[in-house]
């Protein structure tokens, strides 16, 4: 069993004073140990919606007291990655996922967003690399380093990397189809795995890796740590309609363990860790990131409205 307590909302930007693109939303929190005193929470983030109602996602930071990652140091000031020019797969949004030390670089991973006609957005991922220790990042390209293909013909977001000896694993999201409700089309998606030998060029097949709870389930935040002698991941999942406020089919966190990387099994009655009775996580939980920072595992997700009120932390208890 894998049990938690519950830390607390740590960062909510609606409650602090920000700059104007991140007025929102701390989404996919990825903590990142930046020196001894020091662990850097990259996560994705929003201005208030335009007057066309819609949202531009941006990218940004919080420093944390390495002693206390209960306590915010310092608010980024400017955002990681520069929006996409017209017709780019990042036009209208970059979103970070995962942040790899590479020497002395960071290569950050990132989500970018287009808008589209019939069905909302489409997304792809990016990689910009940062020369200065995670403050600035420089995209490697106009283009994305995974994009669609004949095998994955929707969105692709969300890689989750770790790095075992010469190959470089991911985890992503891939989109396999899009259902009409209401009115409006909702994407469902699963992951995949790709592997790697520079984090660059990904060999990959658009096979879905973990097992579904129920039809047309979404999942997201394939988060890996080494734990009890095996590979764990900690990943949200949701229904694919009636999701959002406190509906029964909100994001939760799952559960599954692997030996080799390749073969997952799914239990997510292990993961003894659930919504509040009330408060900012009361109705999901959501965008996990697992992260081993001084012998401590945590956990960083967000909670209610996908974020908005920011991420909280959760420490895993010895059993």
């Amino acid at each position: 069993m894998l049990n938690w307590k519950k830390l607390g909302n740590v960062f909510n930007p609606l409650e602090v004073e920000t700059q104007p693109w991140m007025e929102e939303y701390a989404q996919l929190p990825f903590p990142y140990v930046l020196d001894d005193n020091t662990v850097r929470v990259y996560f994705a983030t929003r201005p208030k919606r335009g007057a066309d109602l819609q949202y531009v996602s941006r990218s940004g930071f919080v420093d944390l007291d390495r002693f206390d990652l209960t306590k915010v140091k310092r608010i980024g000031e400017n955002p990681l990655f520069d929006l996409g020019g017209p017709g780019t797969f990042d036009e209208f949004g970059s979103m970070t996922s995962c942040f790899v030390p590479v020497g002395d670089k960071i290569y950050g991973y990132y989500t970018g967003w287009s808008r589209l006609y019939t069905v909302p957005y489409t997304m792809a991922v990016g990689l910009a690399i940062s020369e200065d220790g995670g403050t600035t990042f420089k995209k490697i390209s106009e283009g994305p380093i995974l994009g669609q293909t004949h095998k994955e013909p929707y969105l692709l977001s969300g890689p989750k990397i770790v790095r075992v000896e010469d190959t470089w694993h991911m985890w992503y999201l891939i989109g396999t189809k899009w259902l009409q409700h209401e009115g409006k089309y909702e994407p469902v998606y699963k992951f995949a795995h790709a592997t790697s030998k520079d984090g660059i060029n990904w060999d990959r097949d658009g096979i879905p890796v973990i097992p579904s709870k129920y039809e047309d389930e979404c999942q997201v935040s394939f988060s890996i740590f080494r734990y009890k002698d095996k590979w764990n991941a900690v990943f949200a999942y949701r229904q694919p309609l009636d999701f959002r406020g406190g509906a029964d089919g909100a994001y939760r966190l799952g559960y599954a363990w692997s030996d080799d990387l390749e073969e997952w099994h799914r239990e997510d009655d292990k993961m003894k860790i659930d919504v509040s009775d009330e408060g900012w996580d009361s109705e999901m939980m959501a965008y996990p990131q697992v992260s081993e920072i001084d012998g401590k595992i945590y956990i960083f997700y967000c909670g209610n409205e996908f974020g908005r009120n920011g991420f909280g932390i959760a420490e895993l208890i010895e059993e």
